[in-house]
């Protein structure tokens, strides 16, 4: 049968990690949800099909009722402009639920640098504070313009949305995206990094192997977590190229630069025939 839109994993009592459903949408991406003493944050509001608001409004609401509070504000912020992560903007922008008043940043680069007190992109840090929760910004264009990770200092975890998780990391500007990869790496170098959680799972449990592009169905996927080690592995991957992108499998993740097109014609065929596969026995997973 069908799986929930929205698969919600409370992390610990401050912040849930919530993917969508791949019935509604092959990307399934993980958004992320914070909470500290004043303020609540939303990092992405998901892909095609959502259906956000009713598993939102009910995990914001179940946090009230547990901290005895009857409202607080929202802010909603993007990992990068991409319509898998900013689908649900409308729909969250809509919700006017005096519990849960939304403070809402688009996915553009004067109001990111605006909100998180950027003078200077892509080199400045920026940052929020909850209320006893600070979370950091940092700049990490290459995936797209607007590319950023976020660091949560109360759980150590980095979120770098795109460009690093387990699959496919699509590198758009190359010399760009190395740089972004550096200043990562250079950013947690004095931080403790307990995990690296980023938007997709496209990988296979096996070593090397990712499922092919339009999949919804991944009973043996990777788990979501990486370490503080694959953004060194990135790092050294994309030093080796000597400044020229090509296309290279690591254990957990292969770098995967694309031209302007993002999809050749044939691998957009495959993709196509892969959607109709899938779609035909999504009731059926038996025939997976």
């Amino acid at each position: 049968m069908e799986i929930p839109e929205w698969q919600v994993h409370e992390y610990n009592p401050n912040l849930y990690i919530l993917r969508q459903s791949p019935c509604t949408d092959f990307e399934k991406p993980f958004i992320f949800l914070f909470f500290g003493k004043n303020k609540a944050l939303l990092m992405d509001t998901g892909s095609r099909n959502g259906n956000l608001a009713p598993t939102l409004r009910r995990t914001v609401k179940n946090w009230l009722a547990r901290t005895g509070q009857t409202s607080i504000p929202l802010i909603v912020v993007h990992s990068h402009p991409h319509d898998d992560h900013t689908a649900g903007d409308l729909e969250v922008q809509a919700m006017h639920d005096p519990a849960m008043p939304v403070e809402f940043v688009p996915a553009e680069l004067e109001a990111t640098k605006r909100f998180w007190g950027i003078k200077h992109w892509p080199t400045d840090i920026g940052h929020v504070d909850l209320g006893s929760r600070i979370v950091d910004m940092v700049p990490i264009p290459g995936h797209s313009d607007l590319s950023v990770a976020l660091y949560d200092r109360n759980t150590a975890i980095l979120f770098p949305g795109d460009s690093l998780y387990p699959g496919r990391l699509y590198v758009h500007d190359f010399a760009t995206f190395q740089a972004s990869t550096e200043r990562l790496v250079k950013f947690t170098e004095d931080k403790p990094v307990t995990h690296i959680l980023g938007n997709h799972i496209e990988q296979t449990s096996t070593p090397f192997l990712d499922y092919p592009v339009g999949t919804m169905y991944q009973p043996n996927e990777h788990e979501l977590a990486l370490s503080r080690g694959s953004l060194l592995e990135l790092e050294t991957a994309l030093l080796s190229m000597h400044g020229t992108a090509q296309r290279m499998a690591m254990r957990d993740f292969t770098v995967w630069p694309v031209g302007a097109d993002f999809m050749p014609v044939e691998a957009k065929k495959q993709f196509e025939k892969r959607q109709t596969e899938e779609k035909q026995k999504m009731w059926d997973h038996s025939q997976q």
